[in-house]
């Protein structure tokens, strides 16, 4: 008896040096990471100290005027904040109004039987996401801009209406650019959907078809239920970023005749800081929105425990 339990207490011993040598090895490989992040998004939030100064390129900081606060009294005043933050929001709205699109592409996805053309239509989908925006803005210039292939075609077939100024329409902007967004991430998305389809049990759609319910049965009752707590948590999550609409994307794309309907919160601060050189209130400007999207954050989660009983952080 005293044998086993020696025995006993030597392997769970042996099992706890595994498991730390184990955690060790997960830590040192999760560490460039950790500080990757630290530097990059954490050291940056010293800069925010110049959101309270008249800073002035050149001057040291302990010379430059302290001005307190009177750089986000002067958020509320300026003419330009009241366009750029509905062009934020209506950006922000109309990307979650698609977000539905990549989890009904994911679960049609699913449903085709036949792996090669389910990997080529996989593959050719996702090619979008390493496309960086300006190539991106080339391709579509070349094919929709007043003299592209697309009008030009339409042109010589003699369409009325020809040709169509789409890059350069004021009033279809943020549906040209949603469209776009699509189009760019909507395979990369919807691979987080395929994941969880795999991850359903088999053993519910055998219950299901023993009981004779078809792939739409299948799908309303087995697969859109499984994929839904998926689907809320990436929707709080794209609500928690709602003034994060993007930057490189409205920056390419961005001309005269649609700079006001384009100009959202990011790049506002990008030609504040970098174009005009106003490094204090832009840093300002930054502040508020990163504040905001904590608020968000914590809004949605506190929102997601009370309805689901669960929290995304």
């Amino acid at each position: 008896m005293a044998f086993t339990y020696a025995a006993k207490k030597q392997a769970e011993g042996r099992k706890t040096k595994l498991f730390r040598k184990d955690g060790i090895k997960l830590l040192l490989m999760a560490l460039p990471f950790v500080i990757f992040t630290i530097a990059f998004s954490y050291v940056p939030l010293f800069g925010w100290i110049y959101a309270f100064f008249d800073y002035r390129p050149g001057i040291p900081l302990d010379q430059t005027p302290f001005i307190g606060l009177e750089n986000f009294r002067n958020m509320l005043s300026d003419p330009r904040m009241g366009p750029v933050l509905i062009n934020t929001l209506a950006l922000s709205l109309l990307s979650i109004l698609t977000s539905p699109i990549p989890l009904l592409f994911a679960i049609m996805l699913s449903e085709v039987k036949t792996e090669w053309f389910k990997r080529l239509v996989q593959t050719v989908s996702t090619l979008p996401n390493y496309i960086s925006w300006i190539i991106v803005f080339s391709l579509a210039f070349s094919m929709f801009s007043t003299e592209g292939a697309v009008n030009s075609i339409m042109m010589k077939m003699g369409i009325p209406g020809a040709p169509v100024d789409v890059l350069g329409n004021y009033d279809r902007v943020w549906t040209v650019q949603t469209l776009l967004l699509l189009w760019k991430s909507v395979g990369w998305s919807a691979i987080i959907y395929l994941a969880a389809i795999v991850g359903i049990d088999a053993e519910q759609y055998d219950a299901a078809k023993v009981d004779g319910a078809g792939r739409f049965r299948m799908i309303w009752h087995i697969t859109l239920p499984s994929i839904m707590p998926t689907f809320i948590v990436l929707l709080l999550l794209s609500v928690s970023n709602l003034l994060s609409a993007g930057f490189e994307q409205y920056l390419v794309f961005s001309n005269v005749m649609i700079a006001d309907r384009i100009e959202v919160l990011d790049l506002y601060v990008y030609r504040l800081g970098l174009v005009t050189g106003d490094y204090s209130y832009s840093t300002a400007v930054g502040i508020f929105k990163t504040l905001i999207s904590v608020l968000l954050l914590f809004t949605v989660n506190a929102l997601s425990k009370k309805v689901r009983g669960q929290s995304i952080i």
